[in-house]
């Protein structure tokens, strides 16, 4: 067959980055989007994303994706992708109204030979619901979006989760044809299961960070080291050299926690038991608080209006989303202390406090603060030597959960440091 033309409908971070993977592989690719202002600026290379190595990506694609408002131009496609990004409530409901909103739109415009496919997230039952296409043309993909490293992953997927009607039946051969370029398993199930899959595996990956955060607090009671403690786990083979072992500031981002959610509520309107998932979203929300507790308990509780130094607004390094975010959620909690922030990408607009100034450098959001909390692991924060923090700040405390900073040059420089898995080293 002559190689298939791919479409992807819903030009968000899910959209741009897929599209942009299977256009690397050679395809030609529409990337239909019905906000015309949106389409002319991802021509001209602006993306409304940060997302490492897309822009690269997109341009060194040229002329094999195609952006467009046009939706007569998904008529030529062979496979049709629908990837708009889900919004998700603060209770981790999912609002799917834009994608059926897309979905209604593009379906007109498919060809009656082409395949269908659900790319967003969706909870179980949504793909079987749909009244068209038809259900032998009609997929629901699992999505492999990592904020921060989304290019990767899209352009060296581990495997392809597929949802199908009847996985017993070959596949759509254009759909074939576009997934085995990718040269990795290609795993069909039922509709349902694969709807279900996403949220298994992020509910794997929440009880790893659980697992986690519960036991790196308690080598910060006890003297122990998680950073000593996680490698012996990586090397059992129950677990895994890949185990998703370092401790952090809970859940955040949405798409986990909107997994839980989703449990709780399947749980509860079938009969079943969640306690384990309930005890996953209290743990997390415990760990989140870590750097409220922490700085209220050293700084705030003797000087309630001290300055505090914040570095990182982003929910997680290399992306521009806030979304969950522990920073804005430990900024809400720190009534009273002034706040000198800085994030290499997010706007400073996006924390809503009058107590909050932004800086476009680090050390100077540092001059002068009481304290240092690292609350997006940047790599560049990790760059700055402790000793240059050391001579701007006007207090010694640095809170740096992740690590980012080396410990012991912290402590050299004089700073009391704190972070996650390991008691503070304070300064002599």
């Amino acid at each position: 067959m002559k190689r298939p033309v791919v479409a992807f409908a819903g030009m968000t971070h899910l959209g741009l980055v897929s599209s942009a993977a299977i256009a690397s592989a050679g395809f030609e690719t529409i990337c239909f989007d019905n906000d015309a202002k949106l389409i002319v600026s991802l021509a001209k290379g602006q993306l409304p994303i940060a997302e490492a190595d897309l822009a690269e990506l997109i341009k060194a694609n040229g002329a094999r994706q195609k952006f467009t408002s046009s939706v007569s131009d998904i008529a030529r496609c062979d496979v049709v992708y629908a990837a708009s990004d889900i919004a998700s409530d603060a209770e981790g409901r999912s609002d799917t109204s834009v994608l059926t909103g897309l979905i209604d739109l593009i379906v007109p415009a498919i060809p009656p030979e082409a395949a269908f496919v659900v790319l967003s997230q969706v909870e179980p039952g949504f793909t079987r619901a749909l009244k068209s296409p038809p259900l032998d043309r009609r997929y629901y993909q699992v999505e492999t979006l990592v904020f921060g490293r989304a290019v990767e992953h899209a352009t060296k997927p581990e495997r392809y989760i597929l949802g199908c009607d009847d996985p017993r039946q070959p596949l759509h051969p254009g759909l074939k044809v576009v997934l085995d370029a990718f040269n990795c398993p290609i795993l069909p199930m039922r509709y349902e299961s694969a709807e279900l899959a996403k949220i298994s595996i992020n509910c794997c990956l929440v009880a790893s960070i659980s697992v986690a955060n519960t036991l790196a607090e308690l080598c910060e009671a006890i003297g122990a080291d998680w950073a000593e403690i996680a490698p012996a786990l990586k090397l059992d083979r129950r677990i895994g050299q890949f185990a998703y072992l370092t401790p952090g500031l809970g859940i955040a981002g949405g798409n986990l926690e909107r997994d839980l959610a989703t449990a709780r509520r399947l749980a509860a309107a079938n009969g079943t038991d969640a306690g384990v998932v309930e005890a996953w979203t209290r743990n997390s929300r415990h760990r989140r608080d870590w750097a409220a507790r922490t700085i209220s308990r050293e700084v705030l509780a003797r000087k309630p209006a001290a300055t505090i130094a914040v570095w990182g607004l982003a929910y997680k390094e290399n992306t521009h989303s806030v979304k969950n975010s522990p920073a804005l959620a430990t900024i809400a909690q720190l009534n009273g202390a002034r706040i000198r922030a800085h994030d290499p990408v997010v706007p400073i607009s996006a924390v809503v406090s009058p107590n909050v100034e932004g800086f476009g450098d680090p050390l100077t959001a540092a001059t002068s603060a009481d304290a240092l909390m690292i609350l997006t692991p940047w790599p560049d924060y990790g760059r700055i030597a402790p000793a240059d923090i050391s001579k701007v700040l006007s207090g010694r405390i640095v809170l740096d959960p992740y690590a980012v900073l080396d410990a012991g040059a912290a402590t050299q420089a004089g700073l009391c440091y704190y972070t996650l898995g390991r008691r503070a080293v304070r300064a002599t």
